[in-house]
Formats: C-alpha cells, structure tokens, sequence
C-alpha cells in the first residue's frame, strides 16, 4: 500500500495532447461551429471570448411554430459546468458518438445529432476540457 502511494505521489498526472487539443478545437470552430450557439453574444453581436462556451440564450427561432421541445438556451460545455456533472465524460462521449442523450433520446431542437467517430469526439472533449 506504501508503494502505491509514493508511486501515485511522485508521477505526474498524463498531460492532455496539444495535437488532440487543437484538433479538438478545429472541429469545435470549425466543423460543428458549437460556439455559435455555446457562446453568448456581446452587444456587438459578436461572440464573447469572455464566455466561450458557457452557454447561451438563442438570438434565433423558427418563422412558424417551433418544433415540440424547441429549446431557447444553450448548456454551458465548458469541462465545469452542470452538464458535465451531471452526464459524466463516459455520456458526453456518448453523445458525441450516437447523437443520444444518456437516456437515449436525440437532443431537443435545435441542437443537431452530432455522430463524431470516436477519435474526433475524444478530441472535442479534450478541447473542452481544456477551456476555462
């Protein structure tokens, strides 16, 4: 038991991969374009660097009836937030993967059923742990 501890004491936790981070942050910004809704504007309309990723409330909706369940808000992603609580890694991997919830149903609308394989979602999630 002694050796565990000093073993566990001495090595350093693994560091997060720069390369998976930035790919992570490519298909974020790039691909999905989650800021675009994960982020909330600044009075400019532009996205608030200040709060990338917190979450935000929606400056859209549908010209007619919104669709059942339309949502008006955006969860905060950041590695913190309530979501992550409450999901866990293992489910936002999930998510990213099949487009399911934990519960297995498919996000409300807006939010689109991402299916990432699973190298690219690891790196989405690195990405977003990695924001602050």
């Amino acid at each position: 038991m002694r050796c565990f501890l000093v073993l566990f004491l001495v090595l350093p936790l693994a560091a997060a991969d720069p390369k998976l981070i930035e790919r992570g942050k490519y298909l974020v910004e790039n691909v999905a374009m989650c800021a675009d809704c994960h982020t909330p504007k600044t009075e400019k309309g532009e996205l608030d660097r200040n709060k990338w990723m917190k979450g935000a409330v929606l400056d859209f909706q549908p010209l007619g009836a919104a669709p059942p369940n339309w949502k008006k808000t955006t969860p905060d992603l950041t590695a913190g937030s309530r979501l992550w609580v409450k999901w866990g890694e293992l489910s936002m991997l999930k998510y990213l993967t099949t487009g399911l919830t934990p519960k297995g149903e498919p996000s409300a609308p807006p939010m689109p059923a991402y299916k990432f394989s699973r190298t690219d979602a690891e790196a989405v999630l690195e990405y977003l742990k990695s924001l602050k």
